[in-house]
C-alpha cells in the first residue's frame, strides 16, 4: 500500500528491511488451530480464492516507512520494532486516496509485485458512502463515484489471482443507530459490487463482522441482502481482537446459514484476545502470522493481517488519528502491554 488507510495526507514511500533479518524481537507463538465440527456442508465446493499459498509482501507499508525513518534517526530499537510487523504480509487497503489514474498506478504496481513475489495480492475496498457512519474513520465515496471505482478496479484486478476484502463493517454497522437510512443507498452498491468484482474473475468476500457483534442469525440477513450467494464468501474480525478459535466457532454458524459460504479470518492482533475496547486498547498482541488454509473439507480459506499493527484506530486511549502510524501502539503489540 502506498498511503495510509485513512489519512491522505500522510505519504507512506519506504524500501521494506529485508524479511530475512533476525530482528531480536520475540515473535508469537502460532500453535495450529483445531477444525471446528460442524455438520457436513452440502453446497458444491467453490473454485480456489488463493491461487498461491504465498501471501503478498507489500514493500511500501505504514510499517516499512517507519522503520526507515526510524532507522535514518538513529532509534535502532524502534526501528527493529517497526521491521518485524513490516516483515509480514498484509492487505493492501484502498479508499477515496486512490481514485482515477492513481488507483489503476497503485494495483498495477502492486500485481507486478506480487507476480514477482509468486504470491497472492489480497485488497481491502474501503469506500464505501458514509463508511464509519462518521465514526473515527468517517469518509467514502459519493454514491455515483463508488460503482465506477469498482469497475475499474476489478478492470485493473482481472486475471491477477487477486482477493478483495469489501468494506469492512459495512454490514455489521447497519445495526447501529448512527447508520440509520444508509442500507438503502449500501446494500445495492455492495451487491453490485459484489457482481462486478467477480465477472472479473475477483474473489470477493463481504463483511462477516466478529463473533461479539451480531449474532450468526443477524449477519447472515445483512450478508443475504448484500448478494452473498454471487461472493466467494465473507471475512470476519477485520481490525478486532477475538481469538481464532472464538471466530471460527462463529464463522462456521454463519457459514451453515448462507449455503456453507467460504470465509478469511484477520488475525494481526488477536493472540491476547478481546481485552474490552475496539479502538488502540491495552494489551492486544500481535496475532500469529498469517497463512492460507484453502483446500479439503474446510471452509476457513486464510488467516490473514487485515488491520495493519502500528496503525492507530483513531483519536482513542493515546492514538493519533485512525490510519496513522503509531510507535507506542505498535511496541505494546509485540509485547502485548499497554503504550
Amino acid at each position: 500500500m502506498r498511503r495510509p488507510i485513512v489519512v491522505a495526507a500522510l505519504v507512506v514511500a519506504a524500501v521494506i528491511i529485508a524479511a530475512g533479518v533476525v530482528f531480536g524481537v520475540t515473535r508469537p507463538s502460532s500453535a495450529p488451530v483445531a477444525a471446528t465440527p460442524s455438520p457436513s456442508p452440502t453446497a458444491s465446493a467453490s473454485p480456489r480464492a488463493f491461487a498461491s499459498s504465498q501471501l503478498y509482501l507489500d514493500p511500501n507499508t505504514e510499517a516499512a516507512a517507519a522503520a526507515k525513518r526510524l532507522e535514518q534517526q538513529g532509534d535502532t530499537e524502534g526501528a527493529l520494532i517497526a521491521s518485524r510487523i513490516a516483515a509480514v504480509p498484509t492487505a493492501v487497503w484502498l479508499g477515496e486516496w486512490f481514485v482515477g489514474d492513481r488507483l489503476v498506478t497503485e494495483l498495477t504496481n502492486d500485481i507486478a509485485d506480487a507476480k514477482k513475489q509468486g504470491a497472492t495480492a489480497v485488497f481491502v475496498a474501503y469506500a464505501i458512502p458514509n463508511r464509519d457512519c462518521g465514526g473515527y474513520s468517517k469518509g467514502g465515496l459519493a454514491a455515483d463515484q463508488y460503482l465506477p471505482w469498482i469497475r475499474t478496479m476489478a478492470a485493473t484486478l482481472r486475471g491477477s489471482h487477486s482477493v478483495v476484502l469489501l468494506e469492512p463493517d459495512s454490514l455489521g454497522m447497519l445495526a447501529d443507530k448512527k447508520c440509520d437510512g444508509s442500507a438503502e443507498v449500501r446494500l445495492p452498491l455492495l451487491k453490485a459490487s459484489v457482481g462486478i468484482l467477480e465477472s472479473a474473475g475477483v474473489a470477493t468476500y463481504l463483511d462477516g463482522g466478529n463473533a461479539r457483534w451480531l449474532s450468526p442469525s443477524a449477519q447472515a440477513a445483512w450478508l443475504e441482502k448484500a448478494g452473498v450467494d454471487k461472493a466467494h464468501g465473507f471475512f470476519t474480525n477485520v481490525s478486532n481482537f477475538d481469538k481464532t478459535q472464538s471466530e471460527r466457532d462463529y464463522a462456521g454458524k454463519l457459514s451453515s446459514k448462507i449455503g456453507w459460504k467460504h470465509y478469511v479470518i484477520d488475525v494481526s492482533r488477536n493472540s491476547n484476545g478481546w481485552t474490552g475496547t475496539w479502538c488502540n486498547p491495552s494489551r492486544a498482541k500481535l496475532g500469529q502470522d498469517p497463512e492460507v488454509t484453502e483446500g479439503g473439507d474446510t471452509r476457513l480459506d486464510a488467516l490473514l493481517w487485515v488491520k495493519h499493527p502500528g496503525v492507530s484506530d483513531g483519536t482513542c486511549n493515546g492514538g493519533p488519528a485512525a490510519g496513522v502510524w503509531w510507535q507506542a501502539g505498535a511496541e505494546a503489540l509485540i509485547t502485548g502491554g499497554t503504550p
